[in-house]
């Protein structure tokens, strides 16, 4: 006989997840405030929220304090929060420059990280022999068994896909040989995911200060390419998934001298780019036309290092300070023309090494002159580390094995995504 509807067990699911999602968004709240929201009776969120005590997944942190002198008559509330301790996560970035592995809460508190250069000469085995060690080792160091573990989250740079042997199918990448690959060490819960999208849900999950209104972001990520990750009710927007590189291809000047490889004129990669912009720095590098600069690099332009361009700068050589205007005048075209079209309540830039608050501000004063007061308040820069990318592969697990699941354990040996 066929079945419809939903089961017991994906019903209390369901309410086991979503009494999650309230505590991460608000921390702190009470039984009664979790029914209101959810439209349960108190008596079935107490039951939800006891087993879940019962379990560890949550705890009760103590009485609710009013901030009125005279508090109402009545039942006390009781404040529960999710158990940040319950399970830990590894978490693991493959970067283009980087490789992180390390160690977090359930609430994202760094506690053991492990991380490596990667440059275009490193070989796959390197990798993965870095990630098998350092995962075995910060299991060790931190005194904690497979069992403490919620799972292994692996956020995965686009262009490093293909080194790492995964494939494009129908749009989507293919984890399987990676997946196969890490199951030879661990049979832990394993999530990979772009590495963009799991450090755009970092700098969302993993916030100190709980912000209701802020839910909607766009996340921008400075490297190679620039990626972009846009969020709706702090989920990604699936469209923007595995395509996050689309905004290389964005027009921001369209009066270039020069045309890119994919044909377009004044693209953000033939703008922005690091490429970009090192290929313009070269055009001007003479003993005429940047002096200051083709000194202290000793007649090599292999050997200029961003404090020699920032020298420059403060030197007022002409060339360079067009150089280096120009890139805050195009980045913030970007960023106004993405703030417009995606309308965002922040957008976060990550990996822009921005190396003083004076040149963050500088990019915020050509955002003013570009898109007005408001398109500058909205940027802001990133929560994550360079040291600490890793991040990026525990809010992935975290989101998958913890929050969707309710909390429920995942069998072991299982690929959830």
């Amino acid at each position: 006989m066929e079945q419809h509807g939903i089961s017991k067990l994906d019903l209390k699911r369901r309410n086991r997840m979503q009494v999650l999602k309230i505590l991460k968004t608000r921390g702190p709240t009470s039984r009664i405030d979790i029914a209101g929201t959810l439209e349960l009776t108190r008596a079935a969120v107490t039951i939800i929220t006891n087993e879940m005590i019962e379990q560890g997944i949550i705890q009760e942190i103590g009485e609710y304090r009013h901030v009125s002198e005279k508090a109402p008559r009545g039942r006390k509330k009781i404040l529960i929060d999710i158990n940040h301790h319950y399970k830990f996560v590894v978490g693991v970035s493959i970067e283009e420059n980087l490789l992180s592995v390390g160690l977090s809460t359930l609430s994202g508190a760094v506690l053991d990280k492990r991380n490596v250069e990667i440059t275009s000469d490193t070989k796959y085995e390197r990798i993965e022999d870095f990630i098998a060690s350092s995962v075995k080792e910060i299991l060790s160091d931190n005194c904690l068994t497979e069992q403490n573990i919620l799972g292994i989250g692996f956020g995965i740079f686009p262009t490093m896909y293909e080194r790492l042997g995964i494939k494009m199918v129908d749009a989507e990448p293919d984890y399987s040989t990676a997946f196969a690959k890490v199951r030879e060490f661990t049979q832990l819960p394993l999530v990979f995911d772009n590495s963009v999208k799991g450090t755009a849900m970092a700098n969302i999950d993993f916030q100190k200060t709980k912000d209701l209104n802020r839910h909607n972001i766009a996340f921008l990520h400075y490297g190679n390419t620039i990626h972009f990750v846009v969020t709706n009710l702090n989920e990604p927007i699936v469209s923007y998934d595995n395509r996050t590189n689309f905004v290389d291809k964005m027009i921001i000047n369209p009066n270039a001298d020069t045309v890119c490889e994919c044909g377009r004129r004044g693209c953000v990669e033939n703008e922005l780019t690091p490429m970009a912009v090192a290929r313009k720095i070269k055009a001007v590098f003479s003993a005429q036309e940047s002096p200051f600069l083709y000194e202290a690099a000793r007649g090599n332009f292999d050997n200029v290092n961003p404090d020699m361009l920032i020298a420059a700068y403060e030197k007022g050589e002409k060339s360079i300070v067009d150089i280096i205007n120009e890139r805050f005048r195009l980045t913030a075209v970007l960023l106004n023309n993405l703030y417009f079209s995606t309308n965002p309540q922040k957008i976060v830039l990550h990996n822009f090494n921005f190396r003083t608050e004076a040149e963050f501000q500088m990019l915020k004063s050509a955002i003013t002159e570009i898109g007005g007061a408001l398109v500058a308040s909205k940027v802001e820069l990133s929560i994550i580390e360079d040291k600490h990318r890793f991040l990026s592969g525990c809010a992935l697990a975290i989101r998958e094995l913890f929050f969707n699941k309710g909390g429920f354990d995942t069998p072991k040996g299982k690929q959830d995504k």
